[in-house]
């Protein structure tokens, strides 16, 4: 049986590997990412699903799909995304265990989304390492593998051969986080504006909304003061600056990006300056102090500093990576 990829040779291959009952969405995510060709957007991966005895899947919503790959696609994967698993409490058989185990070995990236974790906590590859799933079953997959550092409070966590996401739309930001790993910042930006989706959203940022998030009728709203601080990256930008656009205290400033972004200002600000960085190397010749003064990170030296912190790289590594 041949393991049915039918993209260009040479491009990095996705495989899905799904389960009766599959959840449609968490798939869905994965399929949006990898798999729908986009006009004007060049395709980058070859993707298709595959599971464990071909044949008919059922799924949560109440149809059926029909799935011809079997395990023998996961043999040349590059990434292995298991979108789910359900029950979560269900084990995973023998033989799909192997199949992980084995691209592991071989160095394949896997991934999980929401209770794809169960799954991949089976294989012991997650033992030792932090990972997260659903806020609401973070407990359950820390008292069942307590070898694996549960973070529950996050939208994914990716250690670079093996990553996981928080429950459903996380797995979006998950795909695009590793689309942008695998090619940079504008590739992942352009699919993100084909999907109408945020182009970045970090992994630590928190997984829901602890508290209502309510109308505030003086100053600018939380979503007014991103948009200005994103055209105005270049200026030196504090809590107290963005509080007085606001009309608000810098406490409350602060509390409302908790409650609206799981973050704090300072955070996501860095966040965006490197992310505007990252798009300057990519797409022009400016060097490194004339890219560090545009999104305000002041000097070469800085930026390197950050760079590093958050991407553990440096910028002309990263521009010879993804510069093209």
């Amino acid at each position: 049986m041949t393991d049915q990829w039918t993209g260009p040779a040479g491009r990095h291959r996705v495989a899905a590997l799904v389960t009766p009952p599959q959840a449609p969405f968490e798939l869905g995510c994965v399929a949006e990412v990898f798999g729908t060709p986009r006009e004007g957007l060049p395709g980058r991966y070859d993707f298709l699903v595959c599971t464990g005895h071909p044949g008919e899947v059922t799924t949560t919503a109440g149809y059926t799909m029909r799935v011809s790959a079997g395990l023998e696609a996961l043999a040349t994967a590059d990434t292995i995304v298991i979108p789910g698993w359900l029950p979560f409490t269900a084990e995973v058989p023998p033989a799909v265990l192997a199949a992980l185990r084995a691209s592991a070995a071989r160095g394949a990236r896997l991934v999980s989304i929401c209770t794809g974790a169960f799954a991949l906590a089976q294989t012991g590859l997650l033992d030792g390492r932090t990972a997260t799933t659903h806020w609401a079953r973070a407990g359950e997959l820390r008292a069942r593998f307590p070898r694996v550092q549960v973070e529950p409070g996050v939208l994914y966590v990716d250690h670079g051969d093996i990553a996981t996401s928080a429950g459903a739309g996380a797995g979006i930001d998950l795909c695009l986080h590793l689309v942008r790993s695998d090619h940079g910042a504008s590739y992942a930006s352009e699919l993100a504006r084909h999907m109408v989706m945020p182009p970045h959203r970090e992994g630590g940022q928190a997984q829901f909304v602890p508290a209502p998030v309510t109308t505030h009728t003086t100053g600018e709203s939380v979503a007014a003061l991103l948009h200005w601080s994103i055209a105005h990256l270049d200026r030196s930008i504090t809590l107290s600056d963005l509080a007085g656009r606001a009309g608000v205290s810098p406490r409350t400033l602060a509390r409302r990006f908790e409650e609206q972004l799981g973050t704090s200002p300072g955070r996501w600000l860095l966040t965006q300056r490197v992310t505007a960085a990252r798009r300057l190397l990519e797409e022009t010749d400016l060097p490194v102090e004339a890219i560090a003064a545009r999104v305000g990170l002041t000097s070469a030296t800085n930026l390197r500093r950050r760079f590093h912190t958050l991407l553990g790289t440096t910028p002309a590594a990263y521009r010879r990576a993804f510069r093209g």
